[in-house]
């Protein structure tokens, strides 16, 4: 990616942003207002709407499966084209998460103890938001991109999880993924985000806080299938680039 095209991408998220739910960041995982289980994933129509109420959300019986990768049956949340989920709270007896078909919007919703994936995100253009909430205890990822376009994330706190986000390393399509991170708060974590510098993925992550962790990590992707190579880490200036990280006391 040139650096016209980086300035670009940058300043089109900065647009982008001020048009997103203005959620303040929140590093205290909130109290449910209930729970409910569902048996059977929950499908939200395309450009539709759905809040949660502050419930938490699962799945009986559990499709919950350590890291084994699952499907759509196995996430609580399906989220057509340009649709929103509010106000929810993930819980652990499940495998995927959330599942956004294409473009989507989550605001304020929060995982807690992270099966496989919290939110996998499967636009082949466009951008997806996530306005506040966050996630904890995840062995691997949080949010999964093996879509196209852009994941923008913003007031958003994770704690004790390997990846905040991954640009599929391996998927069989693969495209230049684009994420952007703003006012996060993460803790006890491996890396923000993992993105693929030969598919000409870029990252952008500021104004945050990163304590105990990793900006990034940059790969070698595939669409084989097989296990990416890790080329580098942190900022590398075009792949991974940061602007006003905090390490500690924030």
């Amino acid at each position: 990616m040139s650096s016209k095209t980086l300035a670009a991408l940058l300043a089109s998220f900065a647009l982008a942003s001020a048009a997103t739910t203005n959620t303040n960041l929140q590093t205290a995982f909130p109290k449910s207002s209930g729970t409910t289980a569902l048996a059977a994933v929950k499908t939200i129509a395309a450009s539709a709407t759905f809040d949660g109420g502050m419930y938490q959300w699962d799945r009986s019986p559990s499709t919950c499966n350590d890291q084994a990768e699952g499907g759509d049956a196995d996430a609580v949340f399906i989220l057509e084209d340009g649709a929103t989920l509010s106000n929810v709270v993930i819980g652990p007896n499940n495998g995927e998460g959330v599942h956004c078909k294409g473009k989507c919007t989550l605001n304020n919703v929060w995982w807690t103890d992270v099966c496989e994936d919290a939110a996998t995100f499967l636009q082949t253009s466009g951008t997806s938001y996530v306005n506040g909430g966050g996630a904890r205890n995840a062995d691997d990822k949080v949010l999964q991109h093996n879509g196209a376009g852009t994941v923008a994330v913003k007031n958003f706190w994770v704690s004790n999880v390997g990846k905040v986000y991954r640009s599929c390393g391996n998927c069989k399509t693969q495209y230049a993924r684009h994420s952007t991170f703003t006012n996060i708060h993460v803790e006890d974590t491996s890396v923000v985000a993992g993105v693929n510098s030969n598919y000409g993925d870029t990252t952008y992550i500021k104004d945050s806080c990163v304590e105990d962790s990793k900006t990034c990590w940059v790969y070698t992707g595939n669409n084989s299938g097989k296990e990416p190579t890790k080329v580098a880490s942190g900022p590398t200036g075009t792949a991974c680039t940061t602007a006003a990280i905090k390490t500690s006391a924030c």
